[in-house]
């Protein structure tokens, strides 16, 4: 792919619903132009997407270069994350139920990640890799064996062995799984219109979350009573310098995994088999080595899916970028897309290259506390999957996939079609 040219506009308003919905090109036209001639940028708040009303109508400003995406998230004591995450605004109770230590500074963003860190035991991990590659069969030999030839990849594959990984790891009851599954899907895609049924998407979100809650309190309260080998009991157990964590921080976390664990993989997997349908020569060079190319190949599905597109910080101090200095308490928004296509971070970035390496892509963040906890098992079920997909069936082809229209928020595939 060529690098995008000039934009067709000069007016790059990053926080209105009507850039998000333009075509992806007319997207990556305007960061190319932002990467090359303004690096940071002041833009008016995002749109009121949700509809909540009261919000925070200071202006953002962009950052859209790797290296300054990095920067700024590996200076927490700069840039907090406290003040809030997300691309727009949400009532505050929604996000102290939905975000856990995502959206925390030290020392309680310390003391929760290490607590939650404590649960993921060595025996804990072990257990759950062995159940992601023995889901992974699964999943890839009940699609072959389906003798269908094809259909919507996401409900086949891509959003199957997300929902059992996160069910089995957690504890979850099989009656209870798609219910689960369903509630993180509407915290990611409440922005698009499809997805609304005549409820509100803030009254849509707040249903889900509520959802995701009580499954979780009840399991909670489940394990402290009857302990099984599951992560669950291991975040009711979980203890550091005597602290242990709450019902109410274990729901908030249960929620941060249901969605990140989920719709990360689940996406990057289907933007990784679009490209490399689209990229062919691509996919032989992968499988003519597939066990020695993968890993370094799944590095490169997660930069080119980007399933992330951006996250929050807030200025806790006055600082210079760029020869512009930003005052404190202004916010921040990093944009990951952009910073996984620079030109100065990536030769060639609009090219697709399952040998890339190295490939320091901002898949799971920019570093910094606030590094993806579960990066490690998302890159297990990426290489898993695919090994799975790409011995069973070598041939398979993806379609041009549907997209939601989540304006700054998850690079989310709705449906996409395949064949065998």
């Amino acid at each position: 792919m060529e690098p995008p040219s000039a934009p067709p506009v000069e007016d790059h308003r990053l926080g209105t619903a009507d850039f998000w919905q333009r075509p992806a090109e007319e997207r990556d036209e305007v960061f190319a132009r932002l990467r090359a001639e303004q690096p940071l940028s002041r833009h008016p708040a995002p749109d009121d997407m949700l509809g909540i009303g009261e919000r925070d109508e200071r202006p953002f400003w962009a950052v859209v270069r790797h290296d300054d995406i990095r920067r700024v998230s590996r200076d927490p004591r700069t840039f907090r994350s406290g003040a809030g995450v997300l691309f727009g605004d949400a009532p505050p109770q929604m996000l102290e139920a939905s975000m856990s230590f995502l959206a925390m500074d030290a020392p309680r963003h310390t003391k929760l990640r290490g607590l939650v860190s404590a649960a993921f035991t060595p025996r804990q991990i072990a257990r759950i890799e062995e159940g992601i590659h023995a889901n992974a069969r699964r999943v890839v030999s009940e699609a072959a064996e389906g003798g269908s030839g094809g259909g919507d990849f996401v409900e086949l594959i891509a959003k199957r062995l997300p929902l059992l990984t996160i069910s089995e790891m957690v504890g979850v009851p099989e009656a209870d799984r798609e219910r689960v599954v369903e509630a993180a899907d509407v915290l990611v895609t409440a922005l698009d219109e499809d997805t609304w049924e005549g409820i509100p998407p803030l009254q849509k979100m707040g249903q889900a979350l509520w959802t995701l809650t009580e499954t979780s309190t009840q399991l909670a309260a489940e394990r402290e009573h009857d302990p099984r080998d599951d992560l669950m009991t291991a975040l009711v157990q979980a203890e550091v310098d005597g602290d242990r964590l709450t019902h109410a921080e274990i729901a908030a976390f249960f929620v941060l995994l249901a969605v990140a664990g989920n719709d990360t993989t689940r996406h990057t997997t289907s933007h990784a088999l679009r490209a490399l349908t689209t990229n062919p020569g691509q996919r032989a060079l992968l499988i003519e080595d597939l066990d020695a190319r993968l890993p370094t190949a799944v590095e490169e599905f997660i930069r080119w899916a980007t399933p992330v597109l951006t996250f929050r910080r807030t200025t806790t101090t006055a600082v210079e970028l760029h020869g512009v200095e930003i005052p404190a308490d202004e916010k921040v928004l990093l944009f990951y897309h952009s910073g996984n296509r620079d030109e100065r971070a990536f030769a060639d970035p609009w090219r697709f290259d399952v040998t890339r390496d190295p490939n320091h892509h901002l898949g799971f963040g920019g570093g910094g506390p606030h590094y993806c906890l579960g990066a490690s098992l998302a890159r297990t079920q990426l290489r898993a999957l695919f090994g799975e997909l790409l011995r069973t069936l070598p041939g398979i082809e993806a379609g041009e996939p549907t997209l939601y229209r989540t304006p700054g928020f998850i690079h989310a595939v709705k449906t996409m079609e395949c064949v065998w």
